[in-house]
């Protein structure tokens, strides 16, 4: 094994490992400077997180992304923001976080309905995260009585209107928790640096039919700015 397999081997590593000599770093990835000043007021100027937005959907975020991980090293990223959540799933003020993390409208319309990137065998769909950290967040969430549920958090191009859309969605992805349009875009960045990756949503509306007068956003910042303060004590 060359030097530059040991390097790969030892970042992609379990989450009481990946700590670097220096300590902790981590990058916290937004879509919008509101979610990004959400994060910050929770995490109290903590020198260990850098956060910035990334802009909207998964290319802008990959992108970035990348860009800050080729030339900074981390040794988490977490994709992080407000979203929908799927009803009976996670309620408007909950937060999410991902056990997968699902590009949920990559591949192909045909006559028997939508095939994924994986059943076409051009590539995958669905990154998984680090068990162990997950369920360490959740119970840091827990503890600090947040709502939480854990489950796949879906990444879309459009954000679903409808409810014959949030229900295929819904069918298509068992236990589909949440929606946003950026965690697959972190995770591909992530996985090709071999960083561990996290996505974690706060729920300001419900997937389904769009209606903005529904849309709880200022709670769901609100819940954001808690949720990073409580990642900021989880983390060693």
């Amino acid at each position: 094994m060359n030097s530059n397999q040991d390097t790969e081997k030892t970042r992609i590593t379990s989450f009481d490992r990946y700590r670097l000599e220096s300590g902790l770093r981590v990058l916290i990835v937004t879509a919008v400077p509101e979610e990004r000043e959400a994060v910050l007021r929770g995490l109290r100027s903590d020198p260990r997180f850098a956060v910035m937005a990334a802009g909207v959907g998964a290319v802008a975020t990959a992108v970035k992304t990348a860009k800050v991980l080729a030339n900074s090293e981390y040794n988490l990223v977490v994709s992080a923001g407000i979203g929908g959540g799927f009803p009976g799933r996670a309620e408007v003020g909950s937060l999410v976080v991902a056990n997968k993390i699902v590009a949920a409208d990559l591949g192909a319309e045909t006559q028997e309905g939508f095939c994924s990137l994986d059943e076409l065998g051009l590539g995958v769909t669905s990154m998984e995260v680090d068990a162990g950290l997950a369920n360490r967040v959740i119970e840091g969430f827990l503890e600090a009585e947040l709502p939480v549920n854990m489950g796949p958090v879906l990444t879309v191009s459009t954000v679903t209107g409808t409810a014959a859309r949030a229900a295929e969605l819904a069918a298509r992805v068992p236990g589909a928790t949440a929606e946003a349009m950026e965690g697959y875009g972190a995770a591909l960045a992530a996985q090709d640096r071999g960083v561990p990756m996290l996505e974690i949503r706060a729920i300001s509306n419900l997937v389904g039919p769009r209606d903005r007068s529904a849309w709880r956003i200022k709670e769901a910042l609100n819940v954001l700015e808690a949720a990073s303060l409580v990642l900021s004590e989880v983390l060693p």
